[in-house]
């Protein structure tokens, strides 16, 4: 068996690292906002109890932050798989480093929608406190974004928030749908 050519180059220092893992990190912090936000929100829209909304939310922070780790590996390894059988050189050797970049990303992220449910907050701020904590989030990933990119922090902050706010709004109106058919929690 022949050794097969790689372009990949292992980065060195912390901005090298930042570049490097940077869309595994963007990847997994923002989705760990958006979807443990829609917990959330879902079940402030669907006027649950908040106790629901930290076990399911704990649920989503583990359960999905490895299933986006584990389709982040499986899918650089079929990529390197079809470039393989291209003939082409290997890009990434290490998609398990990717993985862990994802799934510390959606984890750390992700918790900061349900610091209020964790934390002895008062009642009656903790939805507040999870939209404040989760567009603050949302903003933070995109000027975190900016500085490894060398791009406009506002720009990058305010695109991220955008987005990001739009599917947790959605993810809103979602729990009061459902309330409105006429489904009791």
């Amino acid at each position: 068996m022949s050794v097969r050519e790689s372009l990949h180059v292992a980065p060195v220092g912390a901005v090298a690292t930042a570049r490097h893992y940077l869309r595994d990190m963007v990847y997994g912090a923002t989705d760990g906002i958006v979807t443990t936000f829609a917990v959330v929100a879902g079940v402030a829209g669907g006027a649950l109890s908040p106790r629901v909304a930290l076990i399911i939310g704990a649920a989503n922070l583990v359960a999905d932050g490895l299933s986006m780790a584990v389709g982040n590996y499986l899918s650089i390894n079929s990529h390197e798989g079809v470039r393989r059988a291209a003939g082409l050189p290997e890009e990434e050797s290490e998609p398990a480093r990717h993985a862990l970049a994802t799934f510390v990303a959606f984890a750390v992220a992700g918790l900061l929608p349900l610091l209020p449910y964790i934390l002895p907050v008062p009642a009656a701020w903790r939805f507040g406190s999870a939209i404040a904590l989760t567009l603050f989030a949302l903003f933070a990933t995109g000027v975190l974004r900016a500085f490894v990119t060398g791009e406009d922090w506002l720009t990058n902050g305010l695109q991220m928030l955008g987005l990001g706010a739009a599917v947790a709004a959605v993810a809103y109106g979602a729990g009061l749908l459902i309330v409105s058919l006429g489904a009791t929690p």
